[in-house]
């Protein structure tokens, strides 16, 4: 018995050759076999088979053309074996032609399968269908399902699911639903499947018509569907959260209430709703939490303004162990960029190369962006080359930066070099590139660019593009152009182009002028508070202070309240804000005597009060005591006495920064030998030895 077993396993017998064969299909599994073996066992399968058939182990492979053999040297993981049949398929010829010179087929179907070369099983459909999922292939997924059509898989509900799933990663909703409407039987994966595309492509209503069918038909929903649902019903530029409440009801009474994923799916809606206390309630009610709920709760606090809200959530994120991804790092940034708050974007930033976060494109904008409207626009643009994909986000947010510091030059130099590698520019893009041409008195390159975004690459110009126009021409003293450029546009001018219009003619006095754009304003958008302020001061800069008395009675007639200045510089991680004649600030006495000092100096080397804007019926030196004390010139005295001397002053204002602060500011860099950066409503002021970055043109 013994003996007869020993012969059994010499070589060349049956076990022996089953032994030899399990170890090579094994080393193929595991990829480490080079192609000659392979091609060596290919050649003894073949053989053998006719040797001894029942031998051998099932393998999926059949007798191969021997030049297929040895001539392959494709393994399992990048191929599809025929379970019964001839052929081992490369994964990169699943969706190549065919080569008969039939159109519109492939060669997978046409040269094997319709020719009964080989069998089209669930597998290789699914396979087809993956591989169309993963290289969005829309043409070639409709010649597979047109195949499928005509097959035994006809009437399959897997398989059909399998396409209508197809159709939505290839964007193609219409051919998904008409598939959908085409079903015999459908589940609850079919309804999830369309739901989820018509929510991911932000088609939000079609998605919730679809839930009240779905229950219609008895089936109930899982939490993919709720998800989907949920993100529909917060998705929109003003979203209402009417749908989210009876989604948030429906979850609670299918007990989805405290699954992680519907949860966090919850937080974000009312989020996006602007629903930030039930936001906040969903989200500490939570059992689970993971980084996906956090981002939800930060990014819903950053869209509604409230950054130190979303920054003490990071930091809490953070204490909690959780790790950031490139969504937490982008609202943060978005925050920082907001408040202008360079020191705690530079430790976010910071965190972020320690924890090996790369600069991918959507979170590097956001940091570029950062930079740029924290002041830096040199760590802005180091940011920009670093980054591992330039997209038109990337470019347009380092134009807009360029355009906001005044650096025309750099714009233009910017987006030809856009052009030269092949991005094409849109709205956006044009917006930001006539912007720097206005902020730097480059009049016939914006008007060239003007026409170029029409001509070459049929944008047509919006309200904003409109506004920047005239602002251009106005600026550069074409009063006259500029009036007539808004009589011809081929829209209705709005009350920001006749604003754009009233702020040239203050800028080059020109009241008449500017009393008609300022009542044009004031028809279309009569409690806007900036013309009547901007004709009430062009009216006291020419000595007609009872026309300036009569502009601010309107104003109070009509209910319309100027909005109170404010500035506010950030020292060692803390926000100071100020306004004017600030009396509630801590070192309040401090600051004051601090700017009387400076004022006294500045004056001996130069400086002369501009009284003109000063709206009140007194003498001269009570309208100087009203400058003193505005909040732009607190705040400077405020980092004058808190910061180290040489460093970087830099300070934000809500509106327009004042000609007399503008003014005195200039000398302050010069005898404090400080660069002083000033971020107002227009743009950045970079005061460097005595003279600003704008050339006294803003």
């Amino acid at each position: 018995m013994i003996r007869k077993q020993r012969e059994r396993g010499r070589k060349g017998s049956p076990i022996h050759i089953r032994g030899h064969i399990r170890l090579l299909v094994s080393l193929m599994k595991r990829q480490i076999l080079c192609s000659q073996s392979k091609a060596l066992l290919l050649l003894y399968l073949y053989k053998y088979k006719y040797n001894n058939a029942a031998a051998l182990p099932s393998v999926g492979i059949r007798k191969l053309p021997l030049s297929a053999q040895m001539g392959s040297s494709a393994t399992p993981a990048d191929s599809y074996i025929s379970e019964g049949e001839d052929h081992i398929i490369q994964d990169k010829d699943l969706l190549r032609r065919t080569d008969s010179g039939t159109t519109g087929s492939l060669h997978v179907l046409e040269d094997l399968v319709n020719r009964a070369s080989l069998e089209a099983d669930r597998t290789l459909c699914n396979k087809l269908l993956n591989k169309c999922t993963q290289s969005g292939q829309l043409k070639q997924a409709r010649i597979v399902h047109a195949h499928i059509l005509t097959s035994t898989f006809n009437d399959d509900l897997p398989i059909h699911n399998t396409i209508l799933n197809t159709y939505v990663k290839c964007g193609s909703l219409d051919d998904a639903h008409k598939l959908f409407d085409e079903m015999p039987h459908r589940d609850l994966v079919t309804w999830t499947a369309l739901i989820s595309g018509y929510s991911q492509h932000d088609r939000p209503e079609e998605a919730l018509v679809l839930f009240p069918q779905m229950l219609r038909h008895g089936l109930q929903p899982n939490q993919f569907t709720l998800s989907s649902l949920l993100k529909a019903a917060g998705a929109g530029p003003d979203p209402d959260d009417k749908h989210g409440r009876q989604l948030h009801a429906h979850c609670f009474k299918c007990g989805f209430d405290s699954n992680v994923y519907v949860g966090t799916s919850l937080v974000d809606m009312y989020a996006r709703c602007g629903r930030m206390d039930e936001s906040q309630i969903i989200f500490d009610a939570l059992d689970t939490k993971n980084e996906v709920s956090w981002n939800a709760l930060i990014a819903g606090h950053a869209r509604k303004g409230q950054g130190e809200h979303a920054l003490r959530l990071f930091w809490k994120m953070l204490r909690g162990g959780f790790n950031p991804t490139h969504f937490t790092y982008s609202s943060v940034f978005t925050v920082c960029a907001s408040a202008g708050s360079m020191e705690q974007g530079k430790w976010v930033h910071s965190h972020m190369i320690k924890s090996g976060v790369n600069l991918v494109a959507f979170v590097g904008n956001t940091l570029l962006d950062m930079y740029a409207k924290s002041g830096s626009i040199d760590d802005a643009k180091k940011v920009f080359d670093r980054l591992v994909r330039r997209d038109i986000v990337s470019f347009n947010s380092m134009l807009t930066g360029y355009s906001q510091h005044g650096l025309g030059k750099e714009t233009v130099q910017l987006f030809e070099q856009m052009l030269r590698i092949g991005i094409q520019p849109n709205d956006i893009t044009f917006l930001c590139l006539l912007t720097a041409c206005s902020h730097a008195r480059l009049l016939d390159e914006g008007q060239y660019y003007f026409h170029l975004m029409r001509k070459r690459f049929k944008i047509e110009p919006q309200v904003w593009h409109y506004v920047t126009m005239v602002d251009l021409l106005g600026r550069a003293g074409l009063l006259d152009r500029a009036d007539k450029f808004i009589r011809e546009m081929p829209i209705e001018p709005t009350a920001a182009v006749w604003g754009a219009l009233l702020g040239a003619c203050r800028m080059h006095n020109n009241i008449d002028l500017g009393a008609y754009a300022a009542e044009r304003a004031f028809e279309l958008d009569p409690y806007d508070s900036g013309p009547y302020i901007i004709l009430a001061n062009m009216y006291a800069s020419a000595g007609r202070l009872n026309d300036a008395a009569k502009v601010r009675k309107m104003m109070k007639e009509s209910g319309v309240k100027k909005e109170p200045a404010c500035s506010w510089v950030e020292i060692e991680n803390a926000v100071h804000m100020f306004v004017a004649n600030d009396d509630a600030h801590p070192q309040r006495a401090e600051i004051y005597r601090m700017w009387e000092m400076i004022s006294k100096k500045i004056k001996e080397v130069g400086y002369v009060p501009d009284t003109s804007h000063v709206l009140f019926f007194v003498d001269q030196q009570e309208r100087e005591v009203k400058l003193q004390f505005h909040s732009e010139k607190l705040a400077l005295a405020f980092a004058l006495l808190n910061t180290s001397p040489g460093s970087t002053i830099r300070i934000k204002k809500n509106i327009r920064v004042c000609g007399d602060c503008h003014s005195a500011i200039k000398y302050v860099s010069k005898m404090e030998r400080r660069e002083i950066i000033v971020r107002d409503t227009n743009r950045f002021h970079h005061f460097r030895d005595g003279s600003c970055s704008c050339g006294d043109y803003w």
